[in-house]
């Protein structure tokens, strides 16, 4: 159909749109404050400000009241991962974590910075981090490739007094239980009696099969490039082997696709990549 014939239908944007839209980037700082006169400097800034610092001097949790660290989320990023084009590195990956930045304003109300950062090494990004804290008052992490990405979040977890979410797995999973919540209640069918196959075996799907577990689902199988992930896998799939796959199934990637397509009590859950 055209847009002749469904004036609702929108085109796709060509390439000078697109890089007219992101030229000079997608976000700005704005004032909440006001800057019109003598009297409002004053207040914003030369000699007010200083009442202001040593209140919180005094009490650092007043940062949270009279900051916008409380509000302040930082996406972060290493550009290793990116949704579909891999290992770009921080650079080619800002114009993604600004995007992120730019959803958070605008369907939450929080402001956030995106950081990207010039290294792969976990010490190196939790130290950056805690060093920056008294900034923002959560993380974000995003598109920081596996297994890497599930050691740098239990550090900051570990190291920070923040909230700290890993989008591409707390994110990913959350949708996914919701969707799969409520396709449960519309057939009126319960978690717990589903038979679920998790197609790839990345951040996101290991994501997924703990939030589904945790839900209560009782039959998770996950799948990745080599087939079932089983009782002889290591590192975070170790763990995962050990509380799902209950009938101790085995084979390929083709296998269970059709097995999953052919069963009405299945589901196949495409996840990222295998």
């Amino acid at each position: 159909m055209t847009l002749a014939q469904d004036p609702t239908a929108r085109s796709a944007p060509d390439r000078h749109e697109v890089f007219g839209a992101h030229e000079g980037g997608k976000l700005a700082t704005g004032l909440t404050a006001p800057l019109a006169d003598e009297r409002d400097l004053s207040i914003a800034y030369t000699p007010g400000v200083a009442d202001v610092c040593r209140a919180i001097a005094d009490d650092t949790s007043l940062a949270a009241r009279y900051t916008w660290a409380h509000r302040l989320v930082a996406v972060v990023s290493d550009g290793t991962a990116v949704l579909g084009l891999g290992d770009i590195g921080p650079r080619a990956s800002l114009p993604v974590m600004e995007g992120k930045s730019a959803l958070f304003k605008s369907f939450a109300g929080l402001d956030s910075i995106p950081l990207v950062l010039d290294t792969t090494d976990v010490e190196e990004i939790v130290e950056t981090l805690v060093r920056l804290r008294p900034t923002f008052g959560a993380v974000n992490l995003e598109d920081v490739a596996a297994p890497r990405c599930f050691e740098l979040e239990r550090r900051l977890v570990e190291a920070l007094d923040c909230p700290v979410m890993h989008d591409d797995q707390h994110g990913t999973a959350v949708v996914l239980l919701a969707a799969l919540d409520g396709a449960c209640r519309v057939q009126d069918r319960s978690l717990a009696d589903l038979r679920i196959v998790i197609s790839g075996a990345g951040a996101a799907g290991i994501a997924c099969a703990r939030i589904l577990l945790t839900a209560g689902a009782s039959d998770v199988v996950l799948l990745d490039s080599r087939g079932v992930v089983d009782a002889g896998r290591g590192g975070e799939k170790a763990a995962l082997a050990a509380v799902t796959n209950p009938r101790g199934v085995t084979g390929g990637v083709s296998l269970w696709v059709r097995q999953a397509a052919a069963s009405s009590g299945s589901g196949l859950l495409t996840v990222g990549g295998l």
